[in-house]
């Protein structure tokens, strides 16, 4: 798209902002990610997707609920579901309301997995991203945050 106005740039404050910003989104994950490799075996996202069912009635949920409340495509969320039933810890089944849909369930197995592997992944969290903050700082992030999604939830 072109315009008869000059772009705009970032100033030199907004830049220190956004690489500031672009350097969390990057190494945060990857030490999360890192962590769970390494004491659980398990990727970042796959304990998402374990405890977000392990917090739902039943432990199971559609895989499009799921896929959302993970922030994951349809498909990117198939493919882990599938390897996380093969360790057992996850199962498709149909929807009894509606046999068009699947349902992921959490087995004991995976909900096992999950209760062993939260002590862990709860203090990396609190070590990485929230011991360093004061409580107005929480409260400033998170609101910056649920901004800055709400702004892109907008524009879908």
């Amino acid at each position: 798209m072109t315009t008869d106005q000059d772009p705009r740039w970032l100033t030199p404050e907004e830049q220190a902002t956004w690489r500031a910003l672009t350097s969390l989104l990057v190494r945060l994950p990857a030490a999360l990610d890192a962590q769970l490799r390494r004491d659980a075996g398990i990727t970042h996202f796959d304990y998402q997707v374990l405890s977000q069912l392990s917090e739902q009635p039943g432990r199971r949920l559609r895989l499009r609920e799921l896929a959302t409340l993970v922030d994951s495509s349809l498909q990117r969320l198939s493919q882990v579901v599938t390897r996380l039933e093969t360790k057992g810890w996850v199962e498709r089944v149909p929807d009894p309301a509606d046999g068009r849909t699947t349902l992921a369930v959490l087995t004991d197995a995976g909900f096992e997995k999950v209760v062993a592997t939260a002590p862990g992944h709860a203090a990396e969290v609190l070590d990485l991203a929230i011991d360093p903050l004061s409580p107005d700082q929480h409260r400033a992030m998170r609101e910056i945050a649920e901004r800055i999604v709400g702004t892109i939830e907008e524009r879908r």
